[in-house]
């Protein structure tokens, strides 16, 4: 990667939502999602492009097709209002006209995949794409006449709905959802903070420790920004970290007692199974696998006779023990 300053050359990574979508519609799946991400790396050749993360599986309501699979409709919570309206607002009817063309709801199924544009070193040099990959299949009959829909609700979404044997429609897709700009989004976030931001405090106490000069943040860990409405009602941005390995990581929960050599013994053992320095602390951080009565136990050593931490990763857990912030 060339020395060039990244504020230099962010220009060069300026990616539009048109020009992903653009790119998500002409680009079709394959096993792999080999030429997505080959199409993108055209787009930005100074930096590495990877597949971070792949979503489970997620499900929603799809459109309308006849019996043959010709496309009614694309969305089918929209016909079925309007053609409500059409019908007089009369149940009945709309019933029976559904009923005489044989009409089929169809489900979307897809993952959302998460890219990665890395942009340089630190922990929010990274732009994340979630792009979706979606398939769509037949579902149900659009009316079941062994238990008709009693309101539109019930069209909708049927408690007791009428399966079908399952066929595709189309072929599988991309659809593109949202960009992040790491570093722009934590700037324009943290433009509103009193203090520091959670993960903003994350951010820089991974770019000052070993885990910062050792890995890159977006290989274990993804963001998640969304909106909120405040306590006055006003609409406030944020962001959630979340790692996204499925490593078969240890729980460190149960550490008391525990000091010296024996404690760094099980720490050392957690940061190898993570493949990075301090990868405890920040795991802590999380909430889900590590104690922060680790952090605690750490600490007690690390001012006594013990002196196992990195002079940088000390400053960063004497820091988070006069203020404890978790994410």
């Amino acid at each position: 990667m060339s020395d060039e300053p990244l504020e230099a050359k962010r220009h060069h990574t300026v990616l539009t939502g048109p020009q992903l979508a653009d790119l998500c519609k002409t680009t079709l799946p394959n096993q792999n999602d080999e030429q997505l991400l080959a199409n993108i790396q055209a787009l930005v050749p100074d930096y590495s492009v990877r597949l971070a993360f792949t979503g489970s599986e997620w499900y929603r309501l799809g459109g309308i097709v006849d019996r043959h699979g010709n496309r009614v409709a694309k969305d089918l919570v929209e016909w079925i209002e309007r053609t409500y309206i059409e019908c007089g607002k009369d149940l009945q009817t709309l019933i029976d006209h559904t009923c005489h063309q044989q009409l089929i709801a169809t489900r979307q199924t897809g993952n959302t995949l998460s890219i990665v544009i890395q942009a340089g070193v630190k922990a929010e040099d990274f732009i994340q794409l979630d792009i979706d990959r979606i398939r769509e299949m037949s579902d149900r009959l659009l009316v079941s006449q062994t238990h008709p829909p009693e309101d539109l609700e019930d069209f909708i979404d049927p408690l007791v709905p009428e399966c079908i044997s399952t066929f595709g429609i189309g072929t599988a897709r991309y659809a593109y959802r949202r960009k992040v700009d790491v570093a722009v989004f934590m700037a324009e976030l943290n433009k509103y903070q009193l203090d520091p931001h959670p993960v903003q405090r994350f951010m820089d106490d991974w770019n000052r420790s070993s885990a910062g000069q050792k890995a890159l943040l977006s290989e274990d860990w993804m963001v998640r920004p969304f909106r909120h409405t405040g306590r006055f009602g006003e609409q406030c941005i944020n962001i959630e970290l979340i790692n996204n390995q499925s490593k078969n990581m240890p729980q460190l929960d149960e550490v008391r007692g525990k000091k010296g050599v024996q404690l760094n013994n099980l720490l050392t053992r957690f940061d190898r199974q993570a493949g990075y320095p301090f990868a405890w602390f920040f795991y802590m951080l999380e909430g889900k696998r590590v104690s922060p009565q680790c952090a605690v136990s750490v600490f007690e050593d690390i001012s006594g006779d013990f002196s196992y931490l990195p002079e940088r990763d000390a400053l960063v857990l004497k820091e988070w023990i006069t203020s404890p912030y978790n994410i």
